[in-house]
């Protein structure tokens, strides 16, 4: 039954203003992304297809409620979208919140109590993560987009009741076989980063002392063999001193069992190729998504484990009539998001590898873009520009690059929107944020550089000599100086300056007012306190020291 409410109805305790019973009613749902209805209806009943008014209907996770949206009439069909009513949730705005150091559902409880007024939306979660998060001039929705992506999780949405989850969906044992039960299907498939041999290298250049790690599985007739570098940065010597001195062996213990523990995480994450299946038919035993399919793929000697990413599901006809399913997602909507919330946004995500994290971001915004080929589309417009548009027609697009003679512009909110990156004519690239693995440049000019702190996983600045040892490092743990016997030099608010022997044995420091040292060589003189001066004697027959008050 679909039906059709008032735009400011709770409680949807009756049938609403009328029982419709339109020619077209198909609902799109996305895993943390779309959740629409489209439809279809002669203008007869053009009065009930107006804006902002909800849309009520049977669904396979019950009666659902969509808020109608853009109106479109043509000869004597009126044709509607509507939105779920989670997506109400971009009409409520938080001006400034700070959650700290709290779980996935006190965070979205904050979050939902901070807005401007009052919402009608329950939340609730069972991610146990602690985490935290400073919300600036966003709406709700946006909120908890960074909450979905720093804290993790999968929505769950019921009309005005919102759930983040740990897991969703359920595995029903579906089987799916190349050439037997599945033909008529497009796929994807990115073996980029794909490692069954992986040599890992940690700090300073750490290695195994078995060199590599490899998959135990014997999935493919050829290695895929990959070096990756892994960040190491909270393992650090003041955790492996005793009475001020370092446990060198403890310590290198520490560092090559963190490293090993993480190449193993990454071979495991990445044994397999990144797919995704649409399929234009009907799945049996499949209810949502996050339900679990199993692949047999030809090139595999095991089966690849996906899940259901996306449904398309007829309202009128009760079935499902296109299903995504992939082990990664392909969503533009969620490339500058994604990148935005966990870069531009403070981060306090502890113990990842930060260039991991990088290569990944980018790896699947690659992804995203090819994937998003398909549902892109350019058009001339007018002879005087190319636009590149997420959705037609152009007026409906989110999404749009705008090419003309003066640049290239990016915006989000519309072919009227706000262009808020740029790459203009003249060489000058704007943008308000630029996430790369590596930057090689001549010159770097700025006002200020900030490394690490809440607004970045890991700060670090890296120093070579022309031989390519590192001779210096500027991190959280502080400034150090490397000397080529292997001592080194530090500087930080914990031990304030202090030098090290190549076993990591303190030399010299300073206490407060107080300067220590082992050992002390004196070439000419010393002066103390402006009222003695200790100088070198040589006679014709002796050598030694002697006193002179000074003047």
């Amino acid at each position: 039954m679909i039906s059709i409410y008032p735009s400011d109805e709770l409680n949807f305790k009756d049938n609403g203003i009328k029982i419709l019973h339109p020619l077209k009613a198909l609902i799109y749902k996305e895993d943390n992304g779309d959740f629409r209805i489209d439809i279809k209806d002669t203008l007869d009943n053009l009065n009930y297809y107006q804006e902002g008014l909800i849309i009520r209907t049977d669904t396979p996770w019950g009666k659902q409620g969509f808020r109608l949206t853009n109106p479109e009439i043509n000869n004597n069909i009126i044709t509607c979208k509507g939105y779920h009513l989670y997506f109400d949730t971009k009409r409520y705005i938080i001006v400034d919140s700070y959650v700290v150091d709290k779980n996935c559902n006190d965070a979205i409880d904050h979050l939902n109590n901070a807005c401007d007024v009052k919402t009608p939306f329950t939340l609730i979660s069972d991610i146990p993560t602690v985490n935290s998060y400073r919300c600036v001039r966003h709406t709700l929705e946006e909120a908890l987009a960074v909450v979905t992506e720093r804290w993790g999780g999968h929505l769950k949405r019921d009309n005005f009741n919102i759930e983040i989850r740990q897991n969703i969906g359920q595995d029903r044992g579906v089987t799916l076989s190349y050439g037997k039960n599945i033909k008529n299907i497009k796929s994807n498939e990115n073996w980029d980063n794909v490692v069954t041999k992986l040599l890992p290298v940690g700090k300073d250049g750490l290695t195994l002392p078995e060199i590599w790690v490899e998959n135990e599985e014997e999935l493919y007739d050829i290695p895929y063999s990959k070096v990756i570098s892994f960040d190491q940065s909270e393992i650090v010597e003041e955790d492996y001193q005793v009475d001020g001195v370092l446990d060198v062996e403890a310590y290198q213990n520490a560092l090559i069992s963190d490293l090993r523990a993480k190449a193993e995480d990454y071979i495991q994450l990445n044994k397999l190729p990144q797919v995704n299946y649409t399929l234009s038919a009907n799945i049996n035993d499949i209810s949502d998504i996050g339900d679990t399919i199993y692949v047999k793929h030809p090139k595999c000697n095991i089966d690849i484990t996906t899940t259901v990413i996306a449904v398309e599901y007829d309202c009128i006809s009760n079935q499902y009539t296109k299903i995504e399913f992939g082990n990664f997602k392909n969503k533009l909507g969620d490339l500058i998001g994604n990148v935005t919330s966990s870069i531009i946004e403070e981060t306090s995500k502890e113990n990842q590898e930060t260039y991991s994290k990088l290569q990944k971001e980018l790896n699947d915004a690659t992804n995203k873009i090819n994937e998003a080929m398909s549902s892109s589309y350019v058009i001339n417009d007018g002879g005087s520009q190319m636009l590149i548009v997420d959705r037609l027609p152009k007026e409906e697009a989110r999404n749009v690059i705008r090419v003309n003679s003066a640049g290239i512009g990016f915006s989000q909110d519309g072919i009227n929107g706000t262009f808020k990156s740029a790459w203009t004519i003249d060489g000058v690239l704007d943008m308000q944020q630029i996430n790369v693995i590596n930057l090689v440049a001549d010159l770097i000019k700025g006002g200020t550089l900030k490394l690490g702190s809440n607004l970045n996983e890991s700060g670090v600045m890296e120093l070579y000599d022309e031989s390519n040892k590192l001779i210096s490092i500027f991190d959280k743990t502080g400034l150090t100086f490397f000397n080529q016997d292997n001592s080194y030099i530090k500087i930080n608010p914990e031990v304030g300056f202090a030098g090290y022997d190549a076993n990591g044995n303190k030399t010299y420091w300073v206490d407060e007012d107080e300067f220590h040292q082992r050992k002390s060589v004196v070439e000419e003189e010393i002066t103390i306190a402006s009222k003695i001066r200790i100088l070198p004697i040589k006679t014709d027959t002796n050598n030694g020291i002697g006193f002179v008050s000074v003047v």
